[in-house]
């Protein structure tokens, strides 16, 4: 852990376009959270991205998710030793994404960046993201790794696995996308973390209001020697959110197997009808018993699909999908700030 405080960030000879907010949940960070500080100490003087743009970490928020640890009297000895520290308390554990929106409505720079406390993300890529939402003019970047998750081929093979079932269940073009190593425009992650409900997730809820969200390749670095805090319990329980709160499509699935069923129900009267007529029937009773069970069948799901639609949208408002959100002129904002020129500085 860094020992000396960090110099304030009046004193860099150029005055950065862009204050970044990061914010790391914790959970098992008391072997990895120093040596990850220490690598964001320097970010916290101006930096310039390869494309020109200069930008300065302002704050580093660290939420305490009650882990098991001794991770609470490490983040209290940060918060000492470096003035741009500034610790979030849960009063349990709720959970990676509950603990990262809880940062985020505390977070007050341009941009919130997100990582993870065990080091696979490296602060430093923080330029890369910032260079591709200035080029995409993009509200929200995710880094695309450019090698395999530190996590094993299963962990690796079922997390693929699970963005492809989401984005063919929800429609979602951006599920394959999906990085807790995220960079977000500050007003668009204070207002998600206001308005998001209990259980949602939280790149589904970014969805609802980022227009164009895009990538920037990054490469993952090995975790601080320290096994996951996910089970395959917990994994399971974080697709089926991913999964619920998606929207209403797969509900509406059941409405399309109903009326399949009520097609296939009819399809097969009229096959029946013509046997009966030319006297080709061997067994009585069997094709009408069939018929009425696939047109009740379409008929009880096609219903509940019906009814599903109604319970959508009551789920939708209860997890606080917004019908619109306000923002200003992103010209006026953090996406309008021209790349510097070397002269320029």
């Amino acid at each position: 852990m860094t020992d000396s405080k960090a110099q304030p960030n009046s004193s860099d000879p150029v005055q950065a376009d862009h204050s970044i907010s990061i914010v790391i949940p914790v959970y098992q960070g008391e072997q990895t959270l120093p040596a990850l500080m220490d690598e964001i100490v320097p970010l916290t003087s101006t930096q310039v991205t390869p494309m020109g743009h200069t930008w300065v970490v302002g704050e580093v928020l660290l939420v305490d998710d009650n882990g098991p640890d001794d991770s609470p009297r490490v983040i209290r000895e940060l918060t000492s030793a470096l003035p741009f520290v500034r610790p979030v308390w849960l009063s349990r554990n709720f959970g990676q994404h509950a603990a990262t929106l809880a940062g985020m409505a505390s977070a007050g720079g341009d941009w919130v960046v997100t990582l993870d406390e065990d080091g696979q993300h490296d602060p430093a890529d923080i330029s890369a993201l910032l260079d591709a939402a200035m080029t995409q003019q993009s509200p929200v970047v995710y880094a695309k790794a450019t090698n395999e998750a530190p996590h094993g081929f299963a962990r690796n093979t079922a997390s693929k696995a699970a963005k492809w079932i989401l984005a063919k269940v929800s429609g979602t073009s951006n599920a394959n996308a999906y990085s807790s190593f995220r960079l977000v425009l500050g007003n668009i992650a204070r207002s998600v973390a206001a308005y998001a409900g209990s259980g949602v997730y939280l790149d589904v809820a970014l969805g609802w209001v980022a227009g164009r969200i895009t990538t920037a390749p990054i490469a993952l670095r090995q975790e601080g020697g320290r096994r996951s805090g996910y089970s395959a319990r917990r994994l399971f329980g974080h697709f089926l959110r991913m999964i619920l709160t998606s929207g209403t499509r797969a509900l509406r699935a059941v409405a399309v197997l109903g009326v399949i069923v009520g097609i296939i129900g009819v399809i097969l009267a009229i096959v029946v009808l013509v046997e009966r007529i030319v006297g080709d029937i061997e067994i009585a009773g069997w094709a009408s018993t069939v018929i009425i069970v696939l047109l009740s069948s379409g008929a009880i799901l096609f219903s509940l699909g019906v009814v599903a639609e109604y319970i959508g949208i009551n789920v939708n408002m209860a997890m606080g999908k917004p019908p619109y959100l306000i923002t200003t002129d992103p010209a006026n904002g953090p996406l309008g700030r021209p790349a510097r020129l070397p002269h320029d500085s």
